[in-house]
């Protein structure tokens, strides 16, 4: 039996605040005058986008760890993946108006002595191809992981720790020059994308509203998934796997659909973050990041997708507040905030504002299978 209604009160809610938002903001800067209220100056226009895509990049991993219980350790290398393919559409962008005015190579291959551009760079001037890459790449990444992991039956801390083993040998690999994507310098100095300036409010406003909706599509997209019988399938693959399994359910597939749905979700978000922070490089494969984003979702809400992206908005505002006024205060907050969530606000943030609806107390809870019977 499939669930009833797509949207629930509280997603419907959230994507009403969403288009809200994304209407509003591109509104306060082209009709308000600056300094007046409510005006949105051009440079926070990259910083909201960023916090959308961290949203969308929150709802990517809350799609497996909250709903089939697979705790991705590694969710920032897909987003790394999309960033990089968007990125290198970017830089053969730039073309002979870079640094050494070379029609064909970035700059850093003319630096580095390149004869010619590596294959896989080819098609990459195109940007219909770069955006299938976007999806491509992250997506074919965790087909050929999750095919292996998940038939081998790993499960739990293991495959966390080796997600986590992915994503750091993505980071070391990334940072050789040899593999002719900017080594440790990554990809920069973009300059625009469809004949368009990175640098214009209106391209700024573009992609800021691009991220919004690249946000709502995600959370539609994992209600669509997780509501239907497919959905409640992966509730009692995450609740009682061996049960799910013994009722004729073919659970790898399962997971493995679920996890290459939610890299791809996770390179759309970090397509959309590299034109509008105007970098890429090999950090962002970094373990500490895919941590962060279980932080996130955790603060925010497990099983919910509304949560993660609640989390998410939160936790990235917050750093940027703290690291701007007490930067060496900020990973101390950062794990305290994690810690008093998971022993006071185990629902997360969204878990205490259903508790402060009349007879709300109870009803923000995992779905929840039959229990394991007893051996």
């Amino acid at each position: 039996m499939v669930r009833k209604g797509l949207i629930d009160r509280r997603t419907g809610l959230f994507l009403v605040v969403l288009f809200a938002v994304i209407v509003l903001i591109p509104l306060g800067n082209l009709l308000l005058a600056p300094g007046t209220a409510g005006h949105v100056p051009g440079y926070l226009l990259p910083l909201l986008g960023k916090y959308l895509c961290f949203a969308l990049l929150a709802v990517s991993l809350d799609l497996v760890w909250g709903y089939a219980g697979i705790l991705s350790l590694g969710h920032g290398a897909f987003f790394a993946l999309g960033g990089y393919a968007m990125g290198m559409h970017l830089m053969r962008e730039i073309g002979d108006r870079g640094v050494y005015a070379n029609p064909v190579l970035p700059d850093f291959m003319v630096f580095l002595s390149y004869e010619k551009l590596p294959w896989y760079w080819h098609g990459f001037d195109m940007f219909w191809f770069a955006c299938l890459m976007v999806l491509f790449v992250p997506g074919l990444l965790a087909f050929v992981f999750g095919w292996f992991a998940f038939r081998s039956r790993v499960t739990g801390v293991y495959l966390s720790i080796i997600t986590q083993a992915l994503t750091y040998a993505l980071m070391l690999a990334f940072y050789r020059n040899e593999m002719g994507l900017g080594g440790n310098n990554g990809l920069t100095d973009f300059r625009d994308v469809l004949g368009f300036s990175l640098s214009d409010d209106s391209t700024r406003i573009a992609l800021f509203v691009l991220s919004g909706l690249a946000l709502a599509f995600g959370i539609i997209l994992g209600r669509f998934i997780t509501g239907s019988k497919f959905g409640m399938v992966l509730v009692g693959v995450r609740d009682a796997e061996s049960r799910t399994r013994f009722l004729g359910y073919r659970v790898e597939h399962y997971k493995l659909f679920v996890f290459t749905v939610s890299a791809m979700l996770a390179g759309l978000a970090g397509a959309l973050y590299v034109p509008q922070v105007g970098i890429i490089n090999p950090g962002e494969f970094s373990p500490a990041n895919s941590i962060e984003i279980v932080i996130w979702v955790a603060l925010g809400g497990r099983c919910t997708l509304v949560g993660a992206a609640l989390g998410a908005l939160i936790v990235a505002a917050a750093k940027s507040w703290l690291t701007a006024n007490f930067p060496e205060a900020w990973l101390f907050v950062l794990g305290a905030a994690f810690v008093l969530v998971t022993i006071f606000l185990p629902r997360g943030v969204i878990g205490l504002l259903d508790g402060l609806k009349p007879g709300g107390r109870h009803r923000h809870a995992l779905p929840q299978a039959a229990p394991e019977p007893a051996e």
